[in-house]
């Protein structure tokens, strides 16, 4: 890799970890804290990469971009930023940023991409034509700063502008519809219509006519396609196959992959090579732990906006937000935090005051993206595993996991066989495939309560 990098960071470290490891690289390197003297050396025609935060002491990184633009077209910049939401990679990407990168980046992965763009320099890129529309919209509650979500961002703004079919997939309340909206709130189509149609719009013989005809040219988003009927499929995609130019950009949401469908007999396949021109996958908010205490945050701070009270939670409330399932997802967390603010008694929310919200709401819900009864044992423990690593934030867990975890194992393992053999340890020995004796110590160092009862029939 050569070439010379410009780097702007008001973070010391950050600008010294980048000068060595692109100097390794066999890069030059000019590194400053500041935005004017970034650009005065792209006036000066240094640099074939630019390296820039988006906060700096004297501006923002992101409203340098059209400048840097218009001054040395064909100059790539990759954005680093810590602020970690799905508006600053629409900005990113509408100011036709290289590559955006969340704090804190993988160095290996920042090198990677630096490297492929000073080989798109040398290859000589197309002219860079900045959009100078302002982005306006809400303040988006896609927040999050784990690696899947900075993903999804990515690719959200990647595709917001194209014409391709979005499939979005995730559990009930991670975000889908909020994922279709900004497609479209942040497109060249923001102007037209957006309509959002689910089984009752689309149902009868010109439902979906009708529906695609008031769209004009905007989006739909079919929602929940996964629970449409066979007959209804059928129309869609009769209705889809005779689009005109004018066509509406079609996006549709689902709670699982339609594939899973397409194999059960339950969606057709014609269907889905119509919907899933890009397929944007929801993390459940049990997959990304590191995001709940952001989002916590976010909806407090959304509520003290509001005109609600100002309230904060302990640090032993986080934890507990932390480690609970979330089977409603983001919902869910938006729902909780509403009536912590209303019951809390004081501005810090205590670990009890969260155990009483949540000990009134369901344990479980239907969540048809994962899990349930066709979920195969490996993959549940699985994704207990990866929770408990998740829940040590950076850290190694304790060590000695290998027994801990054969102990969470078989301690309901062999509990559930005793009460299918009435307690009978012959019978329950047979029936896992163990020697009795085994049975025995088991049964003393997890501590077991063993109780013979005769088995009604």
């Amino acid at each position: 890799m050569d070439g010379t990098v410009l780097v702007a960071d008001d973070d010391r470290t950050i600008r010294t970890v980048l000068t060595q490891a692109l100097t390794r690289a066999g890069c030059k390197v000019h590194a400053t804290s500041s935005l004017t003297t970034l650009m005065r050396w792209v006036e000066e025609g240094r640099g074939d990469l630019v390296i820039s935060d988006v906060v700096m002491p004297d501006g923002n990184g992101l409203e340098m971009l059209p400048k840097i633009g218009k001054e040395r077209p064909g100059l790539p910049v990759i954005v680093i930023s810590a602020q970690n939401t799905i508006m600053t990679a629409i900005q990113a990407a509408e100011a036709q940023a290289f590559d955006y990168l969340p704090k804190p980046f993988d160095l290996p992965d920042l090198m990677k991409r630096a490297a492929r763009a000073l080989d798109r320099r040398r290859r000589g890129p197309a002219p860079r034509t900045p959009d100078p529309r302002p982005i306006e919209g809400d303040d988006l509650p896609l927040v999050g700063r784990t690696p899947a979500m900075q993903a999804l961002y990515r690719l959200v703004a990647r595709v917001m502008n194209s014409d391709l079919p979005v499939l979005i997939v995730g559990e009930s309340g991670t975000g889908k519809s909020l994922i279709a909206r900004a497609i479209h709130d942040f497109s060249d189509r923001r102007a037209r219509p957006f309509t959002v149609a689910g089984l009752p719009e689309l149902e009868g013989s010109d439902g979906a006519a009708a529906v695609m005809a008031r769209a004009r040219g905007g989006s739909v988003v079919l929602d929940e396609v996964g629970d449409f009927p066979e007959e209804m499929q059928a129309r869609i995609v009769r209705v889809l196959d005779g689009l005109g130019p004018s066509a509406p950009r079609i996006l549709a949401t689902a709670q699982t992959d339609p594939v899973r469908g397409i194999e059960a007999g339950r969606f057709r396949q014609d269907l889905y090579y119509r919907l899933a021109g890009v397929t944007i996958v929801v993390p459940p908010l049990r997959e990304r732990v590191d995001d709940i205490p952001v989002l916590a945050d976010h909806f407090l701070a959304r509520a003290e906006r509001e005109g609600g009270p100002a309230r904060r939670l302990s640090p032993e409330a986080r934890e507990l937000m932390r480690a609970h399932p979330w089977p409603g997802n983001v919902r869910q967390l938006a729902n909780a935090i509403r009536r912590l603010v209303v019951t809390s008694a004081s501005e810090d929310i205590s670990r009890a005051e969260v155990e009483a919200v949540l000990g009134t709401q369901p344990a479980a819900e239907p969540a048809r993206g994962g899990g349930g009864p066709t979920e195969k044992l490996s993959a549940s423990v699985a994704r207990h595993v990866k929770r408990y690593f998740d829940l040590h934030g950076g850290s190694l867990p304790p060590a000695g996991l290998y027994q801990r975890i054969l102990r969470e194992v078989e301690l309901p393992l062999i509990e559930i066989a005793l009460d299918a053999t009435s307690g009978n340890q012959a019978k329950c020995a047979e029936l896992l495939g163990i020697n009795r004796n085994t049975l025995r110590k088991k049964i003393t160092d997890l501590d077991i309560r063993v109780t013979r009862r005769r088995k009604l029939m």
